[in-house]
């Protein structure tokens, strides 16, 4: 019986060796892995830290440079449309006749009261409005009947642009306001005003469009017909004598706040914050932050920006430098510059088919 049971605490004692074996076996494996580990995060470390200073030593951030000038700076609203005629009328016969006398010829100018053709009837065609001869249809002595076009008469000289204006800008409009008229085809352009808008009458589906006229006299330039394309800018807002600045010198902050890289005495680039006025899209008015003839920068904008270059250019900050001088979008030389009216919006404001900014 005892050697029964001294041989079971035998067999006990044995099974408990072995499981403290296992479990120090178990540890010294999970110690080795723990090593591992840290030595392997130890170099990666090591070789992250090697890069970064690698880039930082080799990375350069770009500025372009551009000067601050003083001049005078505009926005505008632009929409196109068609040149139409406001006088045009065609004259016809009220019954068949014989045509007596032809008083004019195509192109001739006419007055108003002017006697154009006479027929047999009794009949004499006279102009209603000053204007030049369009058409001629019959000579003297031929036959005519009842609703014939004899002559055609044109006023190209006072013409028309119907324009449509969407509801987010209809506003910022209104009858007798000054405008431009430009018809790029011949390079020429009319002042003008705003000579009515149906505010009764829309168009469109999702967005209201409102049709807006403007009579134009064209009677200084030649060769202004109906259909030609017109431009209608329609300006908005204005500052003279005010500090500007090319629009690619700004940058911002995520809060949209406005702010341009200035260069300190140490030669790095500082932030420094603007307030900016009246926009035409290409440059902008300086309220404050930047005087007259200042240089400032901006990083620049080439083909190879990304994000990347973005996060480097945070990371370092302006510890190392190169700057170009972006002569193409530098100052005029300073003076009282107007750098016309720009647009805001999908086509120039109006966000409607067809308008076009200017």
């Amino acid at each position: 019986m005892n050697d029964v049971t001294t041989a079971g605490a035998v067999s006990t004692s044995q099974e408990s060796r072995k499981d403290k074996a296992v479990q120090r076996k178990r540890r010294r494996k999970r110690i080795r892995r723990l090593i591992i580990s840290l030595i392997i995060l130890a170099i990666l470390g090591v070789a992250g830290w090697i890069g970064y200073q690698r880039l930082r030593d080799e990375y350069r951030v770009v500025y372009d440079s551009y000067t601050a000038t003083t001049g005078n700076i505009s926005n505008s609203l632009s929409f196109s449309g068609t040149m139409q005629l406001i006088n045009n009328k065609s004259y016809t016969a009220s019954s068949p006749a014989k045509v007596r006398e032809v008083y004019v010829k195509v192109g001739d100018l006419v007055k108003e009261g002017d006697k154009l053709m006479r027929l047999s009837d009794g009949t004499t065609v006279s102009a209603d409005f000053d204007g030049k001869i369009n058409k001629v249809e019959f000579e003297k002595g031929d036959e005519v009947k009842a609703n014939d076009t004899l002559v055609q008469l044109a006023d190209f000289d006072h013409m028309r642009v119907s324009i449509r204006i969407g509801e987010s800008n209809i506003t910022a409009v209104d009858i007798g306001q000054s405008c431009r008229v430009t018809v790029s085809s011949i390079n020429a352009t009319f002042e003008s005003a705003i000579s009515a808008i149906d505010y009764a009458s829309y168009t469109g589906n999702n967005v209201a469009y409102y049709t807006t006229t403007i009579d134009v006299d064209t009677s200084s330039v030649n060769n202004v017909y109906p259909g030609m394309q017109a431009t209608v800018t329609i300006p908005q807002q204005e500052a003279n004598n005010v500090v500007i600045l090319k629009m690619d010198a700004i940058s911002t902050m995520p809060d949209n706040s406005a702010f341009v890289f200035k260069q300190d005495e140490s030669g790095q680039m500082q932030r420094s914050p603007v307030s900016v006025g009246v926009s035409n899209g290409n440059y902008v008015e300086i309220k404050e932050g930047v005087s007259d003839g200042e240089t400032v920068y901006a990083v620049a904008k080439t083909d190879e920006t990304s994000a990347l270059t973005a996060l480097f250019s945070n990371m370092f900050g302006s510890q190392q430098i190169n700057t170009r001088n972006n002569q193409r979008n530098n100052n005029f030389g300073g003076g009282n510059t107007n750098y016309g009216g720009g647009n805001f919006g999908n086509g120039g404001g109006s966000r409607a088919p067809g308008s076009r900014g200017n």
